[in-house]
């Protein structure tokens, strides 16, 4: 996979419950955050898409793995790969690090919608293009030999 976006973020006091663990609520501010950046790194800020164009981009699925916990003070590397990019949706893997050590993952897709209305939309041309572009070559599926059938004798 292609990893298109990286960024760091710090687990604060305020991310954490009262033994310094990251609490998961604030796992997925910090995620929504680094979302926004990307958005903003691609050149369609979501300051502007939403209060200009008056489209969004809500995420209709999420689903996470946690592996590790992280705790107050540890430096996060977010690393963003573009999975597939539909007619109005985009698919998003995330993993998390701290260091070498994985902590978390997330697959994401957000759907482009009309704010007024509240209904899906299809992404501006250039939009797509750009998603398209930061999704890298696709890997192929791996292939496992399968045995003949066993005759019975």
């Amino acid at each position: 996979m292609t990893v298109c976006f990286t960024t760091d973020r710090m687990l604060h006091f305020g991310d954490c419950d009262i033994s310094g663990t990251a609490y998961y609520p604030a796992y997925l501010n910090i995620l929504n955050g680094v979302v926004e950046e990307f958005w903003a790194h691609i050149g369609w800020p979501w300051h502007e898409i939403i209060w200009k164009e008056r489209w969004g981009t809500p995420t209709v699925h999420l689903s996470c793995d946690f592996s590790k916990p992280s705790f107050f003070g540890d430096k996060l590397t977010f690393r963003l790969t573009v999975l597939k990019v539909g007619k109005s949706s985009v698919r998003l893997k995330h993993t998390i690090h701290c260091g070498d050590e994985h902590r978390w993952s997330v697959e994401q897709v957000l759907a482009a919608s009309w704010l007024d209305s509240h209904t899906s939309m299809p992404w501006p041309e250039e939009v797509k293009a750009k998603l398209e572009s930061l999704m890298g070559p696709q890997e192929a599926p791996e292939r496992r030999p399968v045995a003949p059938p066993q005759t019975q004798g």
